[in-house]
């Protein structure tokens, strides 16, 4: 199997020089440029083709938002950023990323991981594109923070509670909430008791259901 082609764009040598080095300690993928700012990245992205681009979103000239809008469609989008903001977020989802990361929830073989599945053609979600997916404002049928039924789930159940009740099959929650779908297993067979049913049916009734969430706030588990 062939290295998955991989360019970079940040300004900070700093962070470039750390993406590297990862990449170079991998078979996996192989570097083939670098930019530090929007420009030098569209017309890096235009000559070379990468399969991946691991893009920031601040950066001088053009940003990373402006470099995906242009070139999108020549390669597939992994945005690695300290910028968490919602809107931000959304935003890239929106204009064709495949991938967005916040440095500091990653180490480096989940970067490189993440590398991998965009190229074979999966999403890859962190924590704040998973927020962003669920929040009432990109989803309003979905995320209730007051939800009763998900008042005795961990915040990563009410996630995958959500994905399960938007009718995504447990491979699609694995890869947005970047798990194994082994892991989206365990959790739905930790999360049926607690909701007392025993089947994903039951389960999206429930949680779609406003009666059975009033009820579910009187009776208690």
């Amino acid at each position: 199997m062939s290295a998955v082609t991989v360019a970079i764009a940040d300004d900070n040598a700093v962070v470039r020089m750390g993406l590297r080095s990862l990449l170079e300690s991998s078979d996996r993928v192989e570097l083939i440029g670098e930019a530090s700012d929007g420009q030098e990245l569209v017309e890096l992205v235009e000559r070379e083709r990468p399969d991946v681009t691991l893009c920031d979103i601040r950066m001088p000239r053009l940003n990373g938002l402006g470099a995906l809008h242009r070139v999108a469609d020549l390669t597939r989008f992994v945005m690695l950023t300290n910028n968490d903001d919602e809107a931000t977020v959304r935003e890239a989802m929106q204009t064709g990323a495949r991938g967005y990361l916040v440095y500091g929830h990653h180490d480096g073989d989940e970067i490189l991981a993440a590398i991998v599945s965009v190229a074979n053609g999966s999403t890859v979600w962190g924590p704040a594109a998973t927020q962003a997916l669920l929040s009432p404002s990109a989803a309003p049928s979905t995320r209730d923070s007051g939800h009763p039924a998900a008042a005795h789930l961990s915040e990563r159940e009410r996630e995958i509670m959500e994905l399960v009740a938007a009718g995504k099959r447990n491979a699609e929650i694995a890869s947005t909430l970047f798990l194994a779908e082994k892991t989206v297993k365990n959790h739905l067979n930790r999360i049926f008791p607690k909701l007392g049913v025993t089947t994903r049916a039951e389960a999206i009734s429930l949680w779609l259901s406003p009666k059975s969430r009033h009820e579910s706030a009187e009776v208690g588990p």
